[in-house]
């Protein structure tokens, strides 16, 4: 019998030990002549995790979160047949930063393995990408996605957006075909390009930049205007799949800003014990941040296996992707 159901198998997470609170951006920016209270309180943040030395990076936080997940499954990296490392502020360009998970953790030499980028996006795209694939592949049994990015090495000093907001962090999944009832059930996308110019880096292009030290330009718009896109997606996701809202058990979303998902919740109803938030305890880690929540999901028990789980995240530009899986 071919297994065509694709399951998350388990998650687990790093971040650095660097704890970083509310009251060192308050200062930071206070003399700059800013108050950033509102922003931080819109934003839903408190705290969160930021490098402070000079041995890590995304690459190496997304070994140590796909060594802990192989743990967590009780797998070795022989186990493993694809290997996708998801981040928008890569180690490496080449080779490609899965080669090094590929390396650390021993995988053989069949395994698919691959870099993939959509910013913010990245990581859920990633697991949507390779559940379509392993489903049209019979070699392809288990397969290990990486969503990693040491986001505090683009953020300006300067900006409230990025400097306060984001984090670093790396999350880990292991797909994996299964008989049951369970795993990837479908995705929908949105795009609206004419928004390309608002976060950019490097600003002029590698071919223009390589050998300096930018960050990133992040120009203000009003990021709220992506909301009504999401909750159309959401539904029409829902209605091709013969799902309502109601059949949704846990909402994990992009963490970049509470007051969007509170917007979502609203418009859809959704009680409070189906919104998993972690923005307040890990900040903004960009690629991973669906996950961040899917892991503390898990881990509270909010998240239970059979449960429906909504995924929507949003990426530069922009991308949206909403997808829906049983756990």
């Amino acid at each position: 019998m071919q297994l065509k159901n694709i399951k998350i198998k388990e998650v687990a997470i790093y971040h650095p030990e660097n704890l970083v609170k509310n009251n060192f951006y308050l200062k930071h920016f206070k003399k700059q002549g800013k108050d950033i209270s509102g922003f931080l309180e819109v934003f839903g943040r408190k705290e969160r995790y930021i490098i402070n030395n000079e041995e890590e990076n995304s690459l190496t936080m997304g070994i140590e979160a796909a060594k802990r997940v192989l743990e967590k499954a009780q797998l070795e990296g022989k186990d493993i047949d694809m290997i996708v490392f998801s981040t928008q502020v890569p180690e490496r360009t080449l080779p490609t930063n899965a080669m090094y998970v590929h390396n650390a953790i021993s995988a053989g030499e069949h395994t698919v393995i691959f870099d993939s980028n959509a910013n913010c996006a990245g990581m859920t795209l990633a697991v949507e990408n390779a559940s379509r694939y392993m489903m049209a592949n019979p070699r392809v049994n288990r397969a290990l996605i990486v969503g990693s990015d040491a986001n505090s090495l683009i953020s300006n000093p300067e900006q409230e957006i990025t400097y306060a907001n984001f984090a670093d962090g790396a999350a880990a999944v292991i797909l994996e075909k299964t008989d049951e009832d369970a795993g990837f059930i479908d995705a929908q996308f949105e795009v609206d390009s004419s928004n390309k110019d608002n976060i950019v880096y490097p600003q002029e292009g590698f071919s223009k930049t390589i050998g300096t030290k930018q960050h990133i330009v992040f120009l203000p718009f009003d990021g709220s205007m992506a909301v009504p896109a999401a909750c159309k997606m959401i539904e029409d996701l829902l209605e091709r799949n013969n799902l309502t809202i109601d059949d949704v058990d846990a909402f994990c979303a992009s963490q970049f800003a509470l007051k969007n998902v509170l917007k979502i919740q609203d418009y859809f109803n959704l009680p409070d014990e189906k919104i998993v938030t972690v923005g307040d305890k890990y900040g903004y880690t960009t690629t991973s941040s669906p996950f961040f929540c899917l892991h503390e999901g898990v881990k509270s028990g909010r998240i239970k296996r059979g449960d429906t789980v909504l995924f929507w995240t949003i990426g530069s530009g922009h991308e949206m992707i909403a997808m829906l899986l049983k756990y």
